[in-house]
């Protein structure tokens, strides 16, 4: 048996009338890939027929085809991750279950990725078939900032269609729902003149609703917030509270030096003045910001180590019944 060269992960969430198409598209566009390859199909809770669908497919000789499916709905981010954690290949390639993202590119994007010596390609959805108001502008100012922030200039953060090292990839953590960010994970392990981007095709939505709405606008900005912090403070998160905690101290101690000067010399009252209020909730703020910064300093180090844990629960896999072939 020769080793897999490229793990395709494709997360579903209720993708009934997508799923055999996209199986079919995937097996299309793949057919002339000069090594072995595999299509890793997660069903991440899927509430309709998604499922015994894509089951369908494990007797197609012409697939190599694994199944997960998830205990419940965990999300796109831990879908995801559970796909590349179950993925073989030395390469492994996402896309969104909708068939909005087209299978087609992943050659064209595996080759680009050896020969531009990249870690991670994605995809940029150039002439992105989205409605304007809702998807594109959000997005436009999402990727912007999370340039920005981040120092990861891509055109497009939220495209799903991506080709990672398998070593790399590996090596990052999904959670929350965090994926939309993963090209600022990545950048946390290798440089970032390894992550590229290419334009790809995007097709517009042909089979059930959008997932995604207004309103993730507003997650995105929390998220990033998130991002900031772990790719910061990750590893010194007690550095993130102390440094505010001093700040507040100081103010606090310069408050209360002076409110003592204007006792203890001048000889006045403060027992009524609000400032004498201000700086004791100063003062006992910045000693709870202190402790909260070595406290999440104890938990970094215990919640970060390896111990094996995921942010999944995997019901059952299936795989194509070797004797069928």
């Amino acid at each position: 048996m020769h080793p897999i060269e490229l793990s395709v992960v494709i997360p579903v969430f209720n993708e009934e009338d997508s799923i055999q198409p996209l199986i079919t598209r995937v097996r299309d566009a793949l057919a002339n890939f000069p090594s072995p390859w595999e299509l890793i199909l997660v069903d991440d809770g899927s509430t309709d027929r998604t499922l015994v669908n894509a089951r369908k497919a494990l007797s197609d000789p012409g697939i190599d085809l694994k199944i997960v499916e998830l205990q419940k709905n965990f999300g796109q981010t831990a879908a995801m991750q559970a796909g590349i954690d179950a993925a073989t290949g030395r390469l492994i390639a996402t896309l969104d279950g909708d068939l909005q993202n087209d299978p087609a590119d992943i050659p064209e994007m595996v080759t680009a990725i050896e020969e531009r010596q990249l870690d991670l390609l994605v995809g940029w959805r150039k002439n992105r078939q989205d409605g304007l108001l809702l998807r594109k502008i959000p997005s436009w100012c999402a990727n912007r900032l999370i340039g920005k922030i981040t120092g990861v200039r891509l055109h497009d953060y939220g495209c799903s269609l991506k080709v990672y090292r398998a070593s790399v990839i590996k090596q990052v953590k999904l959670m929350g729902e965090m994926h939309r960010f993963i090209p600022a994970w990545v950048a946390g392990v290798v440089p970032s003149s390894r992550i590229g981007e290419m334009p790809v095709t995007h097709h517009a939505r042909q089979h059930g609703q959008s997932k995604y709405g207004i309103s993730r606008t507003f997650r995105v900005i929390l998220d990033l917030l998130s991002v900031l912090f772990f790719m910061r403070y990750k590893a010194r998160p007690g550095h993130f509270f102390g440094s505010i905690g001093l700040a507040t101290g100081a103010l606090s101690a310069l408050i209360l030096l002076y409110l003592g000067f204007d006792k203890f010399v001048l000889g006045n009252d403060i027992g009524t003045r609000p400032m004498l209020i201000v700086g004791v909730m100063l003062f006992l703020s910045s000693v709870q910001l202190i402790t909260t910064g070595i406290l999440a300093e104890m938990m970094a180090r215990t919640y970060f180590s390896d111990d094996g844990t995921t942010n999944y629960i995997v019901r059952q896999v299936f795989v194509r019944d070797q004797t069928d072939a």
